[in-house]
């Protein structure tokens, strides 16, 4: 098995500052977050913004300084949301892939948000991944449902997308497929040949779906914007969130990646913004 690559979400689009104190909000909080779960053993980290009153904004001024302010407290490699939050316009979803990121999620195809519509048509992921291959910024396909992978192999055979690439499975989203292990089972099975995998359990599920995946072979993401306890009843912080899986890690014998490693591992080359 490769090295485990740990990525945190620390943030997300649908958490308030009224539910944990641990909400960063701030670039400059975004920074000591990237700092403390570097320290703990991330590898990646996955950026929403949020404006100084914990609202959401895409601006690409907000990621700018967001990402400055990660880049000077650690190494990570750093992965945008394209998702937004659900209102969010495409154009205003895919204007921050200007400012050349590593990577950057792209969701693949609509899904029920709870009592909303997280919406992601073949025009809106065609958008998206133009915008990712005009700038050189590698996607990471989220995946909530089994006929997302259906939609990325339409990608592909369209010319826009190119296989092996790294598959996010976000898994336990009140309207997606549900986080157990017959699912994430499948869901690896149909994977095309060479893909590397992670998987995002929502919830009391994040800790489980992880274990999972480390012995299987795949990738992790842990973070506040799926979850935001450490245990019941109990708010977590990120970086305890990431603690908790290098132990785990450990114990199951899975060396932890660094984010060169993980570069190495996901076929990324570290540069600057432009």
């Amino acid at each position: 098995m490769d090295p485990l690559i740990v990525t945190v979400a620390p943030v997300g689009a649908e958490l308030t500052p009224g539910q944990t104190p641990h909400l960063a909000v701030t670039p400059e909080q975004l920074g000591e977050v990237a700092f403390t779960c570097r320290e703990a053993g991330a590898a990646l980290i996955h950026v929403h913004c949020r404006n100084d009153d914990g609202t959401n904004t895409h601006e690409v001024a907000r990621f700018k300084q967001a990402y400055d302010a990660i880049r000077a407290r650690s190494d990570l490699i750093v992965q945008f949301s394209t998702g937004g939050a659900i209102g969010m316009t495409p154009q205003e979803r895919a204007a921050v892939l200007q400012l050349r990121p590593e990577m950057a999620t792209l969701t693949c195809g609509t899904v029920n948000f709870g009592d909303e519509v997280f919406e992601n048509s073949f025009p809106i992921m065609r958008g998206i991944l133009a915008a990712m291959n005009e700038y050189g910024v590698r996607p990471e396909l989220e995946i909530f449902d089994k006929g997302h992978l259906s939609n990325a192999r339409i990608l592909e055979r369209e010319g826009l997308l190119s296989f092996p690439q790294h598959v996010d499975f976000v898994l336990g989203v009140p309207g997606g497929l549900e986080a157990d292990a017959r699912n994430l089972c499948d869901l690896v099975g149909y994977l095309p040949a060479g893909c590397t995998w992670s998987v995002a359990g929502i919830g009391r599920m994040q800790l489980p779906m992880a274990t999972m995946a480390i012995a299987m072979g795949g990738h992790v993401r842990v973070g506040l914007e799926d979850n935001i306890y450490y245990s019941k009843g109990r708010l977590a912080r990120n970086d305890e969130l990431v603690a908790r899986i290098v132990r785990i890690a450990a114990e199951l014998g899975r060396p932890v990646a660094t984010p060169d490693r993980a570069r190495e591992i996901l076929g990324l080359n570290r540069r600057a913004p432009g």
